[in-house]
């Protein structure tokens, strides 16, 4: 990104940390991964329990490796071996985890996270479970209002995440765009709108001028 781009990047931040500090999340703008990975590493005691939801942000940005780094007690569930019934241990085990670490599918610029899931073990941990919640996105994230937000999850995010994991859905894996389809696979059955906290700052939420993940 060059620099005027970038510098328009960081004033649509800085508008939407205002508006999501206003409804009581600790949002922050993070000039770079050097920097956010550095804030983090201050943040997080060690051998706290951590966990994660999917996210290719969290891998762009170096942060999936600083938590699984063996600083921490990490819920992993991805290990070899386990079995569905093990992964879903490890989902309710990080509904009381110490951080939980996700991004967002969309976060708007009055202040509210807009995610979708299908197993929505993600946007259970959001919403209530964990001490802390960590979000991180990039400002390609950052949408005008809820409407825009379904609108780039249902025309962008769903799809491509569909393709990444190679899930067949009749609908947005194949036509790029979202059918409103009855896929056994499909990834998007619960809508979650994260608006005003109720506990101050257990929703921290770190904004870089760049783009991540989908």
């Amino acid at each position: 990104m060059n620099l005027a781009l970038t510098k328009m990047a960081q004033k649509k931040i800085e508008n939407a940390v205002k508006a999501l500090n206003g409804n009581r999340f600790e949002a922050h703008f993070v000039p770079n991964q050097k920097e956010l990975l550095k804030i983090l590493d201050s943040m997080v005691p060690e051998n706290a329990v951590v966990a994660n939801g999917g996210s290719v942000t969290l891998e762009e940005t170096g942060v999936s490796d600083f938590i699984q780094s063996g600083k921490f007690r990490y819920l992993d569930r991805h290990k070899a071996g386990i079995t569905d019934e093990g992964k879903r241990e490890i989902y309710l085990r990080s509904l009381n985890a110490d951080w939980y670490f996700t991004s967002s599918n969309a976060i708007t610029m009055d202040g509210q996270l807009f995610n979708i899931d299908g197993n929505s073990n993600r946007i259970a941990a959001i919403a209530y479970g964990p001490r802390n919640v960590v979000v991180i996105a990039g400002v390609n994230k950052l949408v005008p209002n809820l409407t825009e937000a379904e609108q780039r999850v249902k025309s962008w995010a769903c799809g491509a995440n569909c393709m990444r994991l190679n899930i067949n859905t009749t609908g947005c894996a194949v036509t790029g765009e979202c059918t409103n389809c009855k896929s056994p696979d499909r990834i998007c059955c619960n809508t979650l709108i994260s608006s005003f906290q109720r506990v101050p700052g257990r929703i921290k939420v770190f904004l870089l001028p760049e783009t991540l993940g989908y």
